[in-house]
């Protein structure tokens, strides 16, 4: 597909900046920001652009196998390091900064690996529509750690990210934003490995289910499933309610709902002060993730 003059513009001197640089790091989560960031970097500077992802416990096995699919379809070198967030106390407490603490673990990790490779550059996928998006404390360890963002850089926004992907045909031009999974625990409870690992296997299933646009929200042992709108006609069925209540106690939950509003980003963020630990999670509204 052509892209429209202006975007082209963009991407052009997205590339031709990237193509300056004697090599630089992507941080490659496989979603749509990464992977066009990475296209770019890959088209400029080929085998001089490396792609890395962090694996730890809060990336969803999924995600991880898409981010490996996405690089070959690229055809740039896909790096594979690991540590734990779980290791951080700040991270476990769950404050209104643990995004802060994860981006800058994440972030550290792919500044380690650009040094082993001899790389002075780590790009990441932030793009012009970020830093207006509410409670957005990861964005600060970018800054801190010195990130360079080619897509903020260049102004190119989400929706042009989504067009740049169909550019250059990539197979997540349409994928859904994925926050990490301890997106799911609200502020204030504790991140745990537990926690982590039955929202992981509830999302699991309703990915097998065919479902797109979803979060299985961890209030303490209660699951809040979210639907988007467009699937959520499907998911009141009474055969899928039940199958989920049943599937979803075998992950090890204790209670099982349907959230009628439907999917929401940053549902359990600190950005929606009514949620806290405080309140009764079935009365609360939120926000992000």
């Amino acid at each position: 597909m052509s892209l429209p003059d202006d975007v082209a513009a963009k991407l052009d001197a997205a590339r031709a900046d990237l193509a300056d640089r004697e090599a630089v790091l992507v941080a490659f989560s496989g979603g749509v920001d990464s992977s066009v960031v990475a296209a770019i970097a890959h088209d400029a500077l080929g085998d001089d652009a490396v792609a890395c992802t962090a694996k730890s416990e809060t990336l969803p096995a999924a995600e991880l196998e898409d981010a490996t699919r996405v690089a070959d379809e690229i055809g740039i070198r896909h790096e594979i390091t690991s540590f734990s967030e779980l290791d951080d106390p700040n991270f476990v407490e769950n404050d209104g900064d643990r995004c802060y603490h994860c981006r800058t673990m994440r972030l550290g990790e792919m500044f380690d690996t650009a040094r082993e490779l001899g790389i002075d550059v780590v790009c990441d996928g932030t793009n012009a529509d970020d830093p207006g998006e509410g409670h957005r404390p990861g964005l600060r360890a970018v800054e801190e750690l010195d990130a360079y963002s080619p897509l903020l850089e260049h102004d190119i926004t989400k929706g042009e990210v989504r067009q740049i992907a169909d550019f250059y045909d990539l197979s997540v031009a349409d994928k859904p934003s994925m926050a990490c999974l301890s997106s799911r625990i609200p502020t204030g409870l504790e991140v745990t490995e537990e926690r982590l690992s039955r929202v992981e296997q509830a999302e699991q299933l309703l990915r097998v289910w065919g479902f797109e646009q979803f979060r299985v929200r961890d209030h303490d042992g209660l699951a809040r499933i979210e639907i988007g709108e467009e699937e959520l006609e499907r998911a009141l069925d009474v055969d899928f309610i039940r199958a989920a209540r049943e599937h979803l106690l075998d992950c090890g939950f204790d209670h099982v709902t349907l959230d009628l509003e439907g999917y929401a980003t940053g549902s359990v963020s600190p950005a929606n002060e009514a949620y806290s630990t405080d309140v009764d999670p079935l009365d609360a509204e939120y926000p992000s993730n």
